[in-house]
């Protein structure tokens, strides 16, 4: 479809209002034919295509590029006015970001979806067919990428002045097909035309380096030469607030080599490869998203991204600084912590520390103790796991050969902390081994990443109350002794933007309509109000209804992606979360494989007492991890078998969901109904899917773990569906297993031969359900007690299927697990950290 011409709905192609309108770039418009004007400016003037073309994807291209006109100009007076004040600001570096699609969040904080979707309309678009063409940024893989994203708008809505600054990983982790074989990875592809929403500052550039050695100076000072330099090239992603002018930034950074590294005489001679070995190693930093790590390359890669994050961000944030600081003389580096907040999100940027104290110590000409104190004003460090194999630990070797200066640092940092215990807790001698930074009783010395965070950072948190007192209770204990008032709680929380207000417009209306306002939006709190109105039938019908158009759209997009098709009247039971075995989707996967066989052996007339349920999981594996891989396929072959059986496909589907990504979650989370957050009790350090399904109306079957103990405490006992042991349980289950104490539930044994049996095909499930059995051994004993709690969780579910039938109860439930959530919003969060945490205020550009 070209620009001019559009087709009529009778099909004859005719010059409709587009012609008329006219090709004017307004960064600025409100009203839908100044908007039109500019999309259609950007489809003539910022050509992506070859000219003539219309199509949804151009649409998308041009409408996007005026969307962004908009993002600049304010990114553009946010960033004067932040120079001008010069207040305290946040630097939040994480490895990973889930920020899903840009068009419909920066169109909604800006409020004016109207406006573009009518604009479309005149240029003969649908927003909704236009927005589909949008393909989510590849950044992250779970809740500690998603967290991040909604950290930032947060940031922006709270007039925060707060950066983002992560890698700009060109195939992300993966996108996820599912085939006969189960799971297969192939690359993302969402840079392979371009992204709109990114700036590229050419003028933002940084050396890092990697290798080399230390040289001595005469005056005794030290500095790091030789080794690879690669440059650091700054991508800026606007992140606008809602409702607000106050845009922040997301600063990628892209790794480059520079043309000096190109050796022409090597090329001419026809070692091409050899000629460009510096540009392919660059390319390799921002090429994946956490590449597997089982081999020494990937060990230094890994460490590399690491490092290159946390470089190129300290060296930005410090020239920063000085631009400001200007004029002040020496004293200014005393400044630093006043005006410089760095927040590390988990153990993967904590290079962070060693990097500051070298940047500060060898560039800066600084002393050890003004370096150090600098540095411990200025970082902040949140734990996200308590899993012993998440928390980092890198060889000593491979850290001096990428980055000997830091090693020295690290070294120095280890000695003065254990002097320091000596002298002033005698008492906690024993406890230094597992104490310090290096751990060298290990055939293989490494750096313990957490202890060097929990040492040098000036607050430590967890993400919910139940994760942060394991910490002091357990993992950090000793530091507690010596530093109580370091640790903190920041209960995670999620946007109401794009978790409710922009995902579920129908339900927004209702809340809007019975709350007579629409601030809920930014003060979620105020969904509290929705108590008193749990009982009204006007409620309950509209309530009803909007659910229903979710699940409608839910099953709408089942069929198209995988096919199958479902029955939106069913319970639709969802769990969507990265695949991992302390996650438990194999507890979900039994339960389903008994309910099966219960309804295979039912009479017609016994089936149509149950309650009938459509289950979804989705999710990915990590592309090495082959139990998760072999819960994926197990889920896949069970929905193959359940779907296609005439006597049971009435009463039960199962699907495993595809690729899910943060766009998918959009779509699947409003039409949820009853969502599985049964992680092992003390393993899931908050998770925040959970509160997403809470926002929405989903009731929730779960454990005491994470922030679900929170959750249940918000909105009522009676409204979460809870089974499983408890936290402080776990250990004692786990040693009576050890002592061959379990004896495994009749129901469970059946669940498991039923598999064997070959009923759901001959892949061989044995090494899987191996896991479950034995009492010890690497591998085997349960230990997520997926035996224990069955029990408990077939029972919990029964109990779900009674709840169902009464829809009155249902939906009452449904509409107080919404209002008990004003608690889960992340300008909560973000407010807490701002005050008790970073230390710095509001500044809201006039």
């Amino acid at each position: 479809m070209s620009m001019e011409a559009t087709t009529k709905p009778n099909g004859n192609t005719g010059t409709d209002v587009s012609a008329k309108i006219p090709a004017i770039a307004q960064p600025l418009g409100e009203e839908p034919t100044e908007i039109a004007s500019s999309i259609k400016y950007h489809a003539h003037y910022s050509p992506h295509f070859s000219p003539f073309k219309f199509e949804p994807e151009q649409a998308y291209y041009a409408t996007a590029d005026s969307v962004r006109d908009r993002l600049i100009k304010q990114w553009n007076d946010t960033y004067l006015h932040y120079d001008k004040v010069n207040p305290k600001q946040t630097y939040y570096l994480s490895m990973e970001y889930l920020q899903g699609r840009a068009l419909t969040n920066a169109i909604g904080n800006f409020d004016i979806q109207d406006a573009y979707a009518d604009a479309l309309k005149k240029l003969g678009h649908k927003l909704e067919e236009v927005v589909e063409q949008e393909k989510d940024a590849a950044l992250g893989n779970g809740g500690l990428g998603r967290l991040a994203s909604c950290f930032l708008d947060s940031m922006a809505t709270l007039n925060l002045p707060a950066w983002g600054y992560g890698l700009r990983y060109k195939y992300g982790l993966f996108k996820q097909l599912i085939t006969k074989a189960g799971q297969e990875e192939v690359p993302e592809d969402w840079l392979e035309k371009f992204s709109p929403w990114e700036v590229v500052r050419h003028d933002v550039v940084f050396p890092v380096r990697f290798f080399g050695n230390v040289e001595v100076h005469p005056s005794g000072s030290r500095k790091w030469v030789g080794g690879e330099v690669i440059q650091a090239v700054a991508y800026d992603v606007p992140i606008p607030g809602y409702r607000t002018k106050n845009t922040n930034s997301l600063r990628l950074w892209e790794a480059k080599a520079s043309s000096e590294d190109f050796n022409l005489f090597l090329f001419n001679d026809g070692q091409y490869e050899s000629a460009a070995q510096l540009h392919s190693r660059a390319q390799q930093i921002c090429a994946v998203l956490y590449p597997g790590d089982a081999t020494e390359n990937g060990k230094l890669l890994r460490l590399k991204q690491q490092f290159f994050l946390c470089s190129a961000s300290l060296q930005d944030i410090i020239s920063r600084f000085k631009e400001r600081e200007d004029g002040k003389g020496a004293h200014q580096w005393s400044e630093f912590p006043k005006k410089v907040a760095i927040q590390l999100n988990d153990t993967h940027p904590t290079l962070t520390i060693p990097e500051l104290m070298r940047l500060l110590m060898d560039d800066e000409g600084l002393g050890w103790d003004e370096a150090w104190s600098i540095t411990t004003r200025t970082i902040a460090y949140t734990n996200h796991t308590v899993l012993p194999e998440a928390l980092e630990k890198w060889s000593q070797a491979v850290m001096w050969k990428l980055l000997p200066r830091h090693m020295e640092i690290i070294e120095e940092i280890d000695k003065r902390f254990v002097a320091t215990i000596m002298s002033e807790r005698p008492d906690l001698e024993s406890k230094m081994p597992s104490m310090r930074i290096l751990d060298h009783d290990t055939p293989k010395p490494v750096v313990r990443m957490a202890n060097l965070c929990v040492v040098s950072a000036h607050t430590v948190n967890g993400v919910a109350q139940l994760h942060s007192d394991i910490l002091k209770a357990e993992l950090f204990a000793d530091y507690v002794s010596v530093w109580p008032t370091k640790f903190q709680n920041k209960t995670n929380g999620i946007t109401p933007r794009r978790w409710i207000r922009f995902c579920s417009p129908e339900l927004s209306h209702i809340i809007t309509k019975w709350l007579k306002t629409d601030q809920w939006v930014t003060n979620l709190e105020l969904l509290a109000n929705l108590r008193e109105l749990a009982d009204n039938a006007e409620l309950h019908a509209e309530w009803e209804s909007a659910k229903m158009a979710n699940k409608k759209r839910l099953a709408q997009y089942i069929l198209r992606v995988t096919g199958v098709s479902i029955d939106p009247n069913t319970l639709f039971d969802i769990q969507v979360k990265r695949i991992h075995e302390y996650k438990r989707q194999l507890l979900n996967v039994l339960g389903v494989i008994y309910r099966y066989k219960k309804l295979k052996e039912m009479s017609p007339q016994e089936r149509k007492n149950t309650t009938p349920r459509t289950v979804m999981i989705g999710g990915k594996a990590f592309a090495t991890y082959t139990n998760a891989k072999r819960i994926v396929k197990l889920v896949t072959d069970v929905g193959d078998v359940v779907n296609s059986d005439p006597e049971v496909n009435n009463y039960l589907k199962v699907v495993f969901v595809p690729n899910y990504n943060v766009s998918v979650a959009e779509i699947l989370i409003p039409g949820s109904e009853l969502s599985q957050h049964i992680s092992t009790a003390g393993m899931e350090a908050s998770g925040t899917s959970n509160m997403k399904f809470a926002l929405n109306g989903c009731l929730i079957i779960g454990t005491l773990d994470g922030a679900n103990v929170e959750i249940r405490e918000e909105i009522g006992e009676d409204n979460f569906f809870l089974f499983g042991a408890t936290a402080d349980e776990v250990p004692r289950l786990r040693k009576e297993r050890e002592n061959g104490l379990f004896k495994p539930d009749p129901r469970f044994e059946e669940a498991k031969q039923f598999i064997r049996s070959g009923a759901f095909g001959t892949y061989d499930y044995n090494p899987l359900l191996d896991s479950l059995e034995g009492n010890t051994g690497y591998g085997r004993g349960d230990y997520f007690l997926v035996g224990q709690d069955f029990p408990s969780y077939m029972d919990a579910q029964a109990r779900v299927d009674e709840a169902y039938k009464d829809r009155k109860r249902w939906i009452k439930m449904s509409i107080l697990s919404t209002s008990g959530s004003g608690k889960f919003s992340s300008d909560r969060t973000i407010s807490q950290y701002a005050k008790e945490i970073w230390n710095i205020e509001e500044c809201r550009v006039p």
